[in-house]
This record gives structure tokens, sequence and C-alpha cells, in this order.
């Protein structure tokens, strides 16, 4: 965290391109993965947003204050890119793909069968969006419940619930397609 202290200095006094690129490399591709889950797994939105959001932080990176780790604070930024976005779909009243993203089945050592593969995709898309995020930030980032909340905007135990709930959708859609582990 002090490096990266370091590094947020160094391009907010100096606007010193290779600290930023430093930073970029460093989280380049725990960004593009959140924004993947999010998208659905699409690729080409995922990296349009990755490469939004990255532009934004450079932008304000002297707003950076410290307060919460700079992965944290540019998760927020990656998440608001992704809200945007949505909210402009909406207006163009275009709605997204319900499939899950790829993404998250590729965090398996092991190659998921296309069948499950199709299940989880299946299961995700009973999930809400802020559920989506949740579970997304939590089991595959492995984020902790505050800091999903600061990414977010939400509560705590607004998280929480939707952890919860988002869970139990998973659980007893898997459940009753045969996974009963």
């Amino acid at each position: 965290m002090l490096a990266d202290l370091t590094l947020v200095t160094k391009v907010a006094l100096f606007r010193d391109h290779r600290a930023f690129e430093e930073l970029v490399h460093k989280y380049q591709s725990p960004v593009r993965r959140f924004l993947l889950n999010l998208t659905h797994g699409d690729e080409a939105l995922s990296d349009d947003l990755a490469q939004d959001t990255f532009l934004k932080a450079y932008q304000s990176i002297g707003q950076f204050k410290g307060m919460a780790s700079f992965q944290t604070w540019l998760m927020r930024i990656a998440y608001n890119a992704f809200y945007d976005h949505q909210r402009r779909r909406r207006a163009e009243t275009v709605s997204l793909d319900e499939t899950a993203p790829a993404a998250l089945l590729s965090v398996k050592a092991v190659k998921p069968s296309e069948s499950t593969v199709m299940d989880v995709r299946r299961a995700l898309s009973l999930l809400g969006e802020a559920e989506r995020t949740c579970i997304t930030l939590q089991m595959i980032d492995g984020a902790p419940i505050d800091e999903i909340a600061q990414i977010t905007g939400m509560p705590a135990n607004t998280v929480k619930s939707h952890l919860r709930r988002g869970k139990e959708k998973l659980k007893t859609f898997l459940k009753e397609n045969g996974y009963d582990r």
C-alpha cells in the first residue's frame, strides 16, 4: 500500500506517466475482471469501461485521500463507470444480455463442462444487478464487506442482505439442477 501511495503522489504532483503506468499494470487485471463480471462477460465493453476507469482515475488522482486503499478507490471508479453505462443504456431502452460472465467460471483451476457453464450462467442471471455485483466482489475478488460497501456506496448491512439473498438464490437454483454439494 505504501508503494501505491508513492506512485499516486508522483502522478498527482508531477504527472509522472511511468508511475501511472505501474498502477495500471498492477490493477488492470482486477479492474478488468470485475468489469467483465458486471458486464456478463462482454469483453469489448469491459475493456472500454476499464479504459474509462483508468482515464478517470488519472484525471482525478489528486482527489485520492488515502482513506481506503488505492484499489478500493479504483474499483469504486470502475463501478461508477459501469453504473453510468447502465443508466445510459436504460435511457436508450436497450436491455443487457442476461447471461452470466464467463470470467466467473474461469476462477476454478479445472475447466468446467459446457453444461456446468450454462447452469452457472442461468443461476447468475437470476440475481439482480446489486446481488450480482456484491457476489462478484466477494466470491471472485475476495473483497470484505466493508470494501464492497465502499466500492458500491451501499451500507454494509445492505451489502450483507444482497450477499445473503444472492447466495440463497444461487444455492436454490443449483440444488434444483442436480448440484447438491
